[in-house]
């Protein structure tokens, strides 16, 4: 008989994402087949402190959170500066970590340098790669390098947001404007502007959030596509999504989301034109591979008036919720929940037993060189 995978879902953490990523590991933890898998769970509180897998199972039991935090940190040290991951001492025998953390630590490449330093496979993309992903600015840099279509923007900075007023960046984007913070998820902190006051108050709220703020030109009339990517080398991609907000609302934010999303409407698969859904399909799997994308990606995209496609920005770690995009996506174009999740752990063990072919040390031409362990397939 097959020795069974050890699985540790990691999931909570300090971002708005919070409680999602919460019902997303939820989710997960009861689609893991049992017959293959063992698994264990770690909630990172908002505090950023790493619960062990008892307290971590209360939570997901339906116990108040805030009353089982309370309980475990009582008595923790937190003068020493390895306290927040205390309970790491849990998961020696982990075969694969499943990072279920949206937004802040767990897709900027935060987490992902714990795996490393741990030296385990981990679902997702590397550390390099997360960091550029998260950062819009970095994105749409490597974008527009290797000619993929997103939208125009400036970048504010503290240093220079006197300088970069309304007049100016309308002058060269538009009348109607985004301000995004650049890394940052969930929508927050993101406003449409068109005029000087609106746009010097959306500049502050944003810069409470990142020090880097894009200016964005707005697409006229856009229709929002979706698109998941799964795979290490040789991605390929899901069918396609639409995302329809209610009339009134400016565009898809924080409040349809996770408030209120009973206007929101989503049609999965969504019936496009051949040639506009072949094109966004393949710039969704040209960014995954320029950015550096390992195991899965949902890339989020702006349609014109003119069937017209830009690309908005990649998600590397997706929501896996009932009703969360990526999964169900693949559901629509053949690939189970189950199924899906299955795919994500060996494409993890790939990804790593690739990496340890690789050697990091001086290797004198013609020697024989011994990686690292390779995990079982």
């Amino acid at each position: 008989m097959t020795k069974k995978l050890h699985i540790a879902l990691l999931f909570g953490g300090n971002s708005s994402e919070h409680d999602v990523s919460k019902r997303s590991a939820h989710n997960i933890y009861d689609a893991l087949d049992r017959n293959k898998y063992d698994v264990s769970v770690f909630m990172f509180t908002k505090d950023g402190f790493l619960l062990g897998n008892e307290d971590s199972m209360k939570i997901f039991n339906g116990a108040d959170e805030e009353t089982v935090v309370a309980e475990a940190t009582k008595g923790v040290d937190f003068s020493n500066p390895l306290a927040n991951i205390q309970n790491l001492s849990e998961v020696r025998d982990v075969d694969v970590f499943y990072p279920v953390i949206h937004g802040n630590m767990g897709e900027d490449g935060t987490v992902q340098g714990l795996f490393r330093l741990l030296d385990k496979p981990w679902i997702g993309s590397g550390i390099a790669s997360s960091a550029i992903s998260f950062d819009k600015d970095l994105t749409k840099q490597l974008l527009t390098y290797h000619g993929i279509r997103n939208t125009k923007y400036v970048v504010i900075t503290p240093e220079n947001k006197d300088e970069l007023t309304y007049a100016k960046c309308s002058q060269k984007l538009g009348r109607m404007l985004f301000v995004k913070p650049a890394r940052q998820g969930s929508s927050v902190g993101i406003h449409r502007v068109d005029n000087e006051t609106a746009f010097n108050d959306a500049v502050a709220d944003a810069l409470q959030y990142d020090y880097k703020v894009l200016i964005e030109e707005c697409i006229k009339n856009p229709r929002e596509v979706e698109c998941s990517v799964l795979g290490n080398q040789h991605p390929q991609v899901s069918k396609l999504g639409a995302v329809t907000v209610p009339e009134d609302d400016e565009f898809y934010d924080y409040n349809n989301k996770f408030v209120d999303a009973s206007g929101v409407t989503f049609t999965m698969p969504v019936d496009l034109p051949a040639d506009l859904a072949k094109e966004i399909q393949n710039m969704a799997l040209q960014a995954f591979k320029v950015l550096g994308n390992r195991g899965m990606a949902r890339m989020d995209f702006l349609v014109d008036e003119n069937n017209v496609p830009y690309l908005g920005e990649p998600n590397t770690l997706p929501g896996f919720t009932n009703i969360s995009l990526y999964p169900q996506l693949w559901e629509v174009s053949g690939i189970k929940y189950s199924a899906l999740i299955d795919r994500l752990i060996q494409l993890a063990i790939d990804e790593y037993n690739d990496n340890a072919k690789l050697h990091y040390d001086f290797i004198k031409l013609g020697e024989e060189h011994v990686g690292k362990k390779i995990y079982r397939e």
